[in-house]
């Protein structure tokens, strides 16, 4: 099980100029090691339709690789995004789904079938054909530039301690630039770092 600095640390170093897409207990740990414009939290009040935020944002750019780090509690409340996802057939996405078991913005609650559910199986039959798991951080490590390298749609799912992670304010009193500023103004923000938008 990789902790979440062994997780964001490593696709930090690595994201290049992909657009990331974060979403709840991942976004403010992301915030840590990323400053960058091309970073969206989308940890508000639409919990469960941040890989749609995310596939939206890859057919809309499709010269720009986005990566989409979601919540299994999020993923597993629309679970239909998966064969979306396929369907649309998203060349520059790469989704990771963080699975701590837990909904850790709301104290850490289980998700459904906590401990049992497998993301990869669920992937396979919505027809991903490049499925990554880890539950090593070496091997994570290792393995990252191959991830983030090649042709998408990719999922990624990778087994995460659960944290402490509270809810997002939105205010002065969060470290993260981006979870300082509004949604509206974030999303501003993102549209105005693409060229021609």
């Amino acid at each position: 099980m990789l902790t979440k600095d062994e997780l964001l640390g490593p696709l930090a170093g690595m994201r290049g100029s992909a657009v990331v897409i974060t979403c709840m207990g991942v976004a403010r740990p992301w915030g840590r090691f990323s400053q960058s414009e091309l970073d969206f939290a989308s940890a508000d009040s639409a919990m469960g339709h941040t890989a749609d935020l995310a596939l939206g944002l890859a057919l809309a750019r499709p010269e720009r690789k986005v990566i989409c780090l979601n919540g299994d509690g999020s993923m597993l409340m629309n679970l239909g995004t998966l064969v979306t996802i396929m369907q649309a057939m998203a060349r520059n996405l790469i989704l990771f789904v963080v699975q701590n078991d837990t909904y850790e913005i709301t104290s850490n609650l289980p998700v459904p079938g906590a401990g049992r559910i497998d993301f990869a199986v669920l992937a396979r039959g919505a027809g991903f054909e490049r499925i990554y798991t880890f539950d090593d951080a070496e091997i994570y490590a290792a393995s990252l530039p191959e991830v983030l390298s090649g042709a998408g749609p990719v999922l990624v799912a990778v087994k995460v301690a659960p944290g402490t992670e509270g809810p997002i304010s939105r205010s002065e009193r969060e470290a993260s630039q981006y979870l300082k500023i509004s949604l509206a103004e974030s999303a501003r923000r993102l549209r105005a770092s693409f060229p021609n938008v």
